[in-house]
């Protein structure tokens, strides 16, 4: 089905909803969502065990199992570490294997875990093995309803958080979402124009598109606090940072491919 969001050539639209971070279930997501997990080596945050439960696939970027191991039980204080561990035991670990302790990866192995050693493929990050592992994954076959939530993408080293960001740009026909206790960014392929529905609860009202990539000659917004209209964007010149979600549903079509980002709320 194709249709008009604005006033212009029509566009298949792409519809885009943050639902899993809302603590029950929303009968409104658009559409019904699969998820896959990728956990990476950067402290994650406080709703991961959300995450998890809505997960069908779970996976740690090398590294990201330290921060799995060490930091899951911090978040269930009352608990025996031993048996968060063992309730949050990913589906597989896979990396060049240069961050993970030894002490995690033994861990790991002795509760069935699989671990893919892929040192020999040092050409793409630990989130691109992750990511390739997920697009070959055979229980997901409608990869077209899969969104693949990454956490511990975002902080430490900007050229790790870059590296996550052009993963976004190399598999562009999936729905990766970037996420920290802080915010969450995703790709808005130029070649779709785009419904962002706001779920306030958790998210919101800080938000920007980043023109990342390449410049934008024409992006045109509605809902925000300072829409553009056929509006240029590149870095040297403007860029729509530090504006603000006016409506709960967001309109956006661009000739580029735009990094969205908004604010995620403090959960209670």
């Amino acid at each position: 089905m194709r249709e008009s969001v604005q006033d212009g050539p029509t566009m298949e639209v792409m519809r885009h909803a943050s639902t899993f971070l809302l603590p029950s279930r929303a009968a409104g997501d658009l559409p019904e969502s699969v998820h896959a997990l990728v956990v990476l080596n950067q402290r994650l945050p406080s709703f991961t065990p959300l995450l998890w439960q809505r997960a069908k696939l779970r996976l740690c970027a090398d590294g990201g199992a330290n921060r799995l191991f060490d930091e899951l039980p911090e978040m269930f204080p009352e608990e025996d570490p031993a048996e968060v561990r063992s309730r949050y035991k990913p589906d597989v670990i896979k990396g060049d294997m240069d961050s993970i302790r030894p002490d995690v990866k033994d861990y790991y192995s002795d509760l069935g875990v699989q671990l893919l050693d892929e040192s020999h493929d040092q050409e793409t990050t630990d989130l691109h093995k992750c990511i390739a592992y997920v697009c070959d994954f055979p229980p997901i076959l409608d990869k077209s309803n899969l969104r693949v939530l990454v956490v511990g993408a975002l902080g430490g080293r900007f050229d790790h958080e870059i590296g996550n960001i052009n993963v976004l740009y190399r598999f562009s026909s999936m729905r990766i979402i970037l996420l920290s206790d802080d915010c969450l960014i995703y790709l808005l392929p130029k070649t779709h124009a785009h419904e962002i529905h706001i779920q306030p609860s958790v998210e919101g009202p800080h938000c920007g598109l980043i023109p990342v990539g390449s410049p934008s000659a024409s992006t045109t917004t509605a809902g925000l606090q300072w829409d553009l209209t056929e509006t240029g964007m590149q870095f040297g010149g403007l860029v729509s940072t530090s504006n603000i979600v006016r409506k709960e549903i967001i309109t956006v079509r661009s000739d580029a491919d735009l990094l969205w980002t908004i604010n995620v709320r403090k959960q209670k």
